[in-house]
């Protein structure tokens, strides 16, 4: 098995698939994700082959653009896998980070752990937080017509995770309902330390704008 060569085959292959991907899932997301991975990986017993495929390949059909079927990504990242001649047993745990990679609401419990998951998903959740998280979160309600913010509009943390999936509520709310939860929900000491900071910065964010709103709290809104 060519590592390198399948490792640059499978980075033309999503720049490809994702050159015209909304702005926040699109192929500068999976370089700093990839990024992130690497700095995280370097710290960690783990595979780095598996945690740099899983890294390129874990957005490659996000269910938010194909009308919630969670089952597009995993059957196009194994069938390019397949083609690249990769082992069945890297396939399958490539697979199981992209199916269990993503956020599904605050009361999920994921069904899938491994050290290379735990090391893909910080890395992708990092990306989530910060300056960065902070206009992905904006570019993506903007995508989809929602508001930026309504007071009378409170944050849920009980969805489900049909209820959050479907969930049209402001961009603000996204903040409490998922961002303002993954620094608690971070697997490895480095992704720890680097979600605090960012956590740290979005919580600075969100006072300068209530008070440029005319609020000086979510809880006074």
């Amino acid at each position: 098995m060519e590592k390198d060569k399948i490792l640059k085959n499978t980075r033309r292959f999503v720049k490809t698939t994702l050159q015209n991907a909304e702005g926040g899932h699109d192929w500068f997301h999976i370089q700093r994700v990839v990024k992130n991975s690497r700095e995280i990986a370097a710290g960690e017993d783990v595979d780095h082959f598996i945690v740099e495929l899983g890294a390129l390949l874990h957005d490659i059909a996000d269910s938010k653009f194909h009308n919630g079927d969670e089952s597009v990504g995993p059957i196009v990242a194994s069938e390019f896998l397949k083609e690249q001649q990769v082992p069945e047993n890297v396939i399958d745990h490539v697979v199981k980070i992209i199916e269990n990679i993503s956020f599904k609401g605050g009361n999920i419990e994921q069904e899938f752990t491994s050290p290379e998951l735990d090391v893909v998903q910080d890395a992708d959740r990092l990306d989530a937080l910060g300056a960065i998280g902070i206009a992905r979160t904006f570019n993506y309600g903007g995508h989809k017509g929602r508001a930026l913010y309504d007071p009378a509009i409170k944050p849920n943390l009980n969805m489900s995770k049909e209820e959050y999936k479907a969930s049209t509520a402001p961009t603000v709310n996204h903040f409490y309902e998922k961002l303002f939860l993954l620094k608690d929900r971070m697997n490895t000491k480095t992704g720890k330390k680097i979600a605090e900071r960012r956590h740290q910065f979005m919580e600075l964010f969100l006072e300068e704008f209530y008070r440029e709103w005319g609020t000086e709290s979510e809880e006074e809104a």
